[in-house]
């Protein structure tokens, strides 16, 4: 962005030499209210701008009027919708599960009134108050104000913003839309939206998926389009969720698939913009009391996260990439021999016959009875997980099939031999979860052989990105984009609980809705530090965007500085394993060697580690439980159980596991940190120290074998009292509780 002095540039993405045939529409005062079937309808005209870098109405042109429709659901969510395309106002599509009770509203006078005569919003007609000096600016164009009360609750009202330091220069409009173009009909030429509300100097804003940024996301701006993230440490996200939760206590879902941009107090301290690609503006305004209960109120339109099976929480193994059943039964033996506990092998990019060349299949000469293998490893104790993707590449013995069928979306054009426009890698084509009988045939022919043999879990890697220049059955390809993620995930969901009675997968994309099909992990992260803050920064924000479970790869997916060799940092290992015992999932995974025995120096720490692991598994249960029926996820910001604590808006570098635990992980090699302890008192998990909460302590240093780790007094943390090689031999009615007593002196690694 070349930032001007002009809105219609820096936040509605106007071609700034104003060559381009578009133009912009204000909204303008209502010019009817009305009541209808239980929801309140409102005309809203709209004025075309001057095509000119200062706004200024077009009176010339007629004023366009559009219905917006307001709508609650129980007493706690305002819908908000208005459409310049006439498209529906949907009850039922992917991201929906509607769990929630449509509740009529009527008018007393302006006022919005609900069943239970509660205020959920007010409109205010009244001219503006004027005491007439000059007329060296013209007058402020027309708005309608309208406030919005959620819950109910009038000490936080969400107000439409009319956002501007002089008539001509606006920062931010409460509705407007763009139109481009001459066509037969307004509605053909209109393009994009956008909807504002007002916010506080103070307000901070956290959500809109795995964000690698800081807690507060005030002063910034987001393109809501999943891509490759390329590492965790960037503006890129792999799981954008149109969703964001404000410290006044109020979120907004807006319900849509279509590229959007979310300016968080940036573009304007004053407001909070939204604008869509498309001519729609569908917004769910969702009150609550807490952050858990407004993102219990989010998953009640969009659906509750599953519960994943038992042994879904030990250790998975993995590397980029194990070549051979040989390999594989080498690295399992060895941590059985070692009783290094562990639950799953993972195959990445190595099983197919050609490195990465995904067919659904195994390399006949590594793999020879791969049948066999994976029930012989089931005997042992491990599960198998495998890697695969959804694309079909130039080269896979499917390509032809795939394409006479329709299941990939056929390309516009022919590609150029050095690869497509997807990426640096050849890949022919995009499965087309939009239509029935592509889905059909990659979860009965794809998956379901592999699965019938034995194997557990898919990992549905990549679905941030689709082919752009092709044709799907169910929409365009800019609106599935973002959309595909969940199509894609749903399908591998649904086919793997279907045959193995155990609903999972593992996932990197996500957009609003995919909180349903866990599991997700953070992606590329790089093995150093900055990876490690980065994936902990990305958990705490996809936490408070709907979603229960989040792994990450320990200790960080590639190297550095040579991406494949560069050997990994000893303390890294170490203290990313304490960070990932501490989080819903854990795998180990990258492109060296993981294996703990790589690494004598540390290893008997790991292994430590790892057996505490199996200790927490029936209080990770009955976190997931929780989770599962609630609004909470397993990592928490501490703003969860803080909100009214103003550190707690800002740190992201702490996280509750679960409702007891505090964890204050190290992320660097000096064993330093410094530690806010909100109010209450504190016990130090491992040590037994008690230490007094609502201050900071600084630079308390912690040796390499422990993490600080913290509990409240009287708590009380159901553990496994044994040590085991893997959960088949775990009997969870022998689980124990662990209670927090005046005379607990800490817990023994």
């Amino acid at each position: 962005m070349k930032q001007t002095n002009y809105y219609l540039f820096d936040f509605m993405d106007f071609d700034s030499s104003l060559q381009k045939d578009e133009v912009l529409w204000k909204a303008y005062a209502p010019t009817c209210i009305k009541e209808k079937d239980g929801d309140i309808v409102i005309t809203i005209p709209y004025q075309q701008q001057k095509r000119q870098e200062d706004m200024a109405p077009n009176m010339e042109v007629p004023q366009r009027s559009y219905d917006l429709i307001i709508r609650a659901y129980d007493s706690t969510i305002l819908r908000i919708f208005t459409t310049m395309l006439h498209d529906d106002m949907l009850e039922e599509d992917d991201m929906f599960q509607m769990q929630v009770n449509r509740m009529a509203l009527h008018l007393e006078g302006t006022n919005i009134i609900d069943v239970h005569g509660k205020k959920r919003g007010t409109i205010n007609l009244n001219a503006p108050i004027l005491d007439y000096w000059s007329d060296l600016l013209p007058p402020p164009q027309p708005a309608p104000f309208i406030t919005f009360y959620p819950d109910g609750d009038e000490n936080k009202p969400i107000e439409l913003s009319d956002d501007h330091f002089s008539p001509p220069r606006y920062d931010a409009l409460p509705l407007g839309f763009v139109s481009c173009g001459i066509a037969t009909t307004k509605e053909e030429t209109n393009e994009r939206a956008t909807i504002s509300f007002k916010c506080q100097a103070d307000e901070c804003f956290v959500g809109t998926g795995e964000r690698f940024r800081k807690m507060d996301l005030s002063g910034q701006t987001f393109q809501l389009k999943n891509q490759d993230g390329q590492g965790v440490n960037n503006r890129r996200c792999y799981k954008n969720i149109p969703f964001y939760m404000s410290s006044r206590m109020y979120g907004v879902f807006y319900h849509t698939s279509d590229y959007c941009k979310l300016s968080l107090a940036d573009h304007s301290s004053r407001s909070v913009q939204f604008m869509c690609d498309r001519a729609t503006i569908d917004a769910f305004l969702i009150g609550g009391k807490t952050p858990e209960e407004i993102l219990h109120n989010y998953r009640k339109l969009t659906g509750f996260p599953s519960m994943p099976p038992l042994w879904s929480y030990g250790i998975w193994m993995s590397r980029m990439t194990y070549f051979s059943a040989e390999e594989v039964n080498d690295i399992c033996d060895h941590l059985r021999k070692e009783h290094y506990p562990c639950d799953v092998i993972h195959l990445d990019t190595g099983w197919f016959r050609t490195d990465w060349l995904c067919e659904w299949k195994f390399n006949p000469e590594r793999f020879p009875d791969p049948k066999g293998f994976i029930q012989d490893l089931k005997k042992k104790g491990f599960r198998v997980s495998l890697w695969q993707l959804p694309y079909v590449a130039k080269g896979a013995e499917q390509l032809e099939e795939a394409k006479a069928n329709q299941y990939i979306a056929p390309l516009l054009k022919e590609q150029a031999s050095e690869g497509s426009n997807f990426s640096a890698l050849d890949y022919a084509g995009t499965i087309d979860f939009t239509y029935d009988k592509a889905v059909e045939w990659y979860k009965k022919k794809l998956l379901k052989p592999l699965l019938d043999m034995g194997v557990t879990c898919i990992k549905t890697d990549f679905g941030e990105n689709i082919h752009l220049d092709a044709v799907y059955h169910g929409m365009t390809p800019e609106r599935l984009n973002n959309l595909y993620a969940l199509l894609y995930q749903k399908a591998a969901f649904e086919i793997t609980k279907e045959v193995t009675g155990d609903g999972i997968i593992w996932a990197r994309a996500a957009w609003a809705g995919c909180q349903r099909f866990p599991l997700h992990w953070g992606g590329d992260s790089a093995s150093s530090w900055d990876g490690m803050a980065g994936s902990l920064k990305g958990g705490l924000h996809f936490g408070l965007s709907g979603f229960a479970f989040w792994s990450h790869d320990v200790p960080g997916f590639h190297s550095i500085p040579d991406f494949m060799n560069s050997p990994i940092n000893p303390q890294v290992y170490v203290r990313w394993t304490q960070f990932g015992v501490f989080t819903s999932h854990i795998r180990y995974h990258g492109t060296c060697k993981r294996e703990p025995w790589h690494y004598p120096e540390i290893a008997p720490i790991i292994k430590r580690w790892w057996k505490l692991r199996y200790r927490l598994i029936p209080y990770i249960i009955q976190q997931s439980e929780m989770a599962c029926q609630s609004g909470l996820p397993i990592v928490q910001a501490l703003l969860f159980h803080h909100p009214n604590d103003r550190q707690c808006w800002h740190i992201d570098d702490e996280y509750y596991f679960g409702n007891e635990f505090l964890v204050c992980p190290v992320m660097n090699d000096k064993g330093i940190r410094d530690i806010y302890l909100p109010d209450d008192e504190w016990i130090n998990f491992f040590t037994g120290e008690r230490m007094e909460g609502g201050k900071w302590y600084d630079a308390v240093k912690t040796p390499l074998d422990l993490m600080p780790v913290f509990v409240h007094p009287n708590a009380t943390i159901p553990i496994y009292p044994y040590d085991v090689d893997c959960t088949d031999d775990m009997d969870l009615s022998k689980a124990i509780n662990l209670e927090i007593t005046d005379n607990y002196i800490g817990y023994k690694l």
